[in-house]
């Protein structure tokens, strides 16, 4: 049984059973995509999740001004969710903030800080907050929005009144808060993908959404140089003939196909979408999204956005498993990058060697295969990430020559800007990262990769606001792609502002990912060292040293080539103080 000092938020959503009752199922899948959304902010604000409810979750928070500050701006995200929304389908959380005694026994968590925390998300308005008197005294010195004395209030289940403060989304305190393939030979488009029309299960007035929907998709996936995309004449050909996919695909030669399924409830709509291989009837991925319809435009972008980064680490994966097809005795420059995908999605040590190996080979059998060069950068950079290769002014030139070779290449490809912007910006070209990484979002605004290294970008040129807005937008999305480690990088600007609880929040994020990561480990121990917890911040640079012995500080900072030398010494105090040396 562990008894310890925290600020407790309570939260659930107004009407949630009134909602249940309507709709069950979608209004279970419409909280579970409101959590998702809110879960980098918790992590942001260094938040704890303590239990989740049917309607809501319990928080825990080191400080008042934390759960404050992560409160309201939860409030302001779901404002704007529920902006385009009927009324009756928007979906409004109360929620109430103490700092008070917590008791944590076997999972379980009680107390009198619960208790209150409970009783004032009662009292909260819908989509506003209610905290006691003494989180409010607590946290009144750094708080950036102003709270309404509500009185003094007597529950029945606590002896002593309670003082409570509110914040409302309507008012003047919300001033202060931020609200929140073509390029490819031929012979190497070993995968092509055709898009079903989408079938409509609603009324025959509803085939444009269905339409919609499949239109966007494939213009989404047409903006990538990995496979080929069938264009909508080819596939919506046969809506209504009623074929077996596996003779779909072999009439128009797709090695995959997508296809769903568009089902609307007055204000709501439930969109289904599989990936099938035809050849084998075999299902590779499926989802569901449940949306309410409001600004219509806004909702087919947010599916589509959700179905490209959902649908391509899968198409990459399975191609990268398929078997070499290449009908010559000697494998391709396309066979050769093919198997190192294979090994790049098993990320160890070995595996990152090998497909170093097979991306060169690539390059050798065919320099003019820009997405090689690309990959190649990648996990160079990677590599240097993750511990595993060493930084050397050599191997940053050449991950750059790539990286520019890759632009060169495939000047359409989002990815190819993105990997240059990153590469730029970690080198110290501030000014050209940036604008390389906002190319890469003007190409292809469903990349949300390119969205990430654009908060990079802000990152390392001090905006960190700015960076962990872009990190947060990305994060939401769910991208399973392995390019990308969002949260050690978030924990950077976190740390950088001074946010050292969010900043070990994150770290921890990307360490349960990646239990070896250098830069998750390195910032870790920062952060403890800021943080003056002498015994953790000991243990983070003994794994430090024990996973890479040859770190020390200097070698460690000499690849640091952020734009504030305020940011590299506030960096440098931190693993000081850590005791790395």
């Amino acid at each position: 049984m562990e008894r310890r000092l925290a600020a407790i938020l309570c939260a659930d959503v107004a009407g949630y059973s009134r909602m249940m009752g309507v709709d069950e199922a979608g209004t279970h899948a419409a909280f579970k995509a409101h959590r998702g959304a809110i879960h980098p902010i918790i992590l942001n604000h260094a938040g704890r999740i303590v239990k989740h409810t049917g309607d809501g979750f319990l928080l825990e928070f080191a400080n008042a001004a934390s759960a404050i500050q992560f409160g309201v701006e939860m409030q302001c995200l779901m404002a704007e969710r529920n902006a385009h929304l009927p009324a009756d389908r928007n979906m409004r959380f109360r929620l109430g903030i103490h700092k008070g005694e917590v008791t944590i026994d076997d999972g379980e968590a009680f107390g009198d800080g619960i208790n209150v925390a409970v009783n004032l998300e009662s009292i909260a308005t819908p989509g506003g907050v209610a905290i006691s008197g003494r989180a409010y005294e607590e946290a009144s010195p750094q708080l950036p929005v102003s709270l309404i004395n509500a009185g003094s209030f007597q529950f029945r289940n606590l002896q002593e009144p309670i003082q409570a403060w509110t914040w409302e989304p309507d008012s003047d305190a919300t001033s202060g808060m931020q609200r929140n393939a073509a390029s490819l030979p031929p012979h190497y488009r070993t995968a092509v993908v055709g898009v079903l029309p989408f079938a409509n299960l609603a009324d025959g007035s509803d085939e444009y959404l269905a339409d919609g929907l499949a239109d966007d998709l494939i213009h989404a996936l047409s903006l990538q140089s990995f496979f080929r995309v069938l264009s909508r004449t080819s596939t919506f050909r046969f809506r209504d003939r009623g074929v077996d996919p596996r003779l779909v695909a072999r009439e128009i030669d797709a090695t995959y196909l997508i296809q769903g399924t568009v089902r609307r409830s007055q204000h709501k709509i439930r969109v289904t979408a599989e990936l099938i291989a035809p050849e084998t009837g075999a299902q590779l991925w499926a989802g569901r999204y449940d949306r309410d319809i409001g600004d219509l435009f806004a909702m087919q972008d947010e599916i589509t956005t959700s179905l490209y980064a959902a649908l391509m680490p899968e198409i990459y994966r399975v191609e990268a498993s398929v078997p070499v097809r290449s009908q010559a005795a000697d494998p391709t420059a396309w066979d050769r990058f093919l198997r190192g995908l294979s090994h790049y999605y098993r990320p160890t040590k070995a595996d990152y060697e090998i497909s170093i190996a097979l991306f060169r080979e690539a390059i050798r059998l065919d320099p003019t295969l820009g997405i090689a060069h690309a990959y190649l950068a990648t996990i160079l950079m990677q590599g240097i990430s993750f511990g595993w290769i060493k930084g050397s002014r050599e191997l940053w030139d050449e991950a750059k020559s790539l990286a520019l070779d890759s632009v060169r290449l495939d000047p359409r490809f989002s990815y190819t800007y993105a990997i240059l912007a990153f590469v730029q910006a970690m080198q110290g070209a501030h000014d050209e990262g940036m604008k390389a990484a906002r190319k890469a979002t003007q190409l292809n605004a469903y990349d949300m990769g390119a969205r990430g290294v654009l908060g990079l970008c802000h990152m390392v040129s001090g905006e960190h606001q700015q960076a962990i807005d872009q990190f947060s937008i990305a994060a939401q999305r769910g991208n399973s792609d392995p390019r990308y480690q969002w949260p050690a990088l978030n924990a950077y600007s976190h740390y950088l502002l001074g946010r050292y609880e969010a900043a070990l929040s994150w770290a921890r994020e990307e360490l349960f990912l990646y239990p070896n990561h250098l830069q998750a480990l390195t910032i870790r121990a920062a952060t403890l060292g800021q943080l003056g917890d002498h015994d953790q911040a000991r243990d983070a640079i003994a794994a430090l040293g024990e996973q890479y012995p040859w770190l020390t500080l200097d070698r460690h900072l000499k690849n640091i080539r952020w734009k504030n030398r305020a940011d590299i010494d506030h960096y440098r105090d931190g693993l000081i103080k850590a005791g790395l040396i």
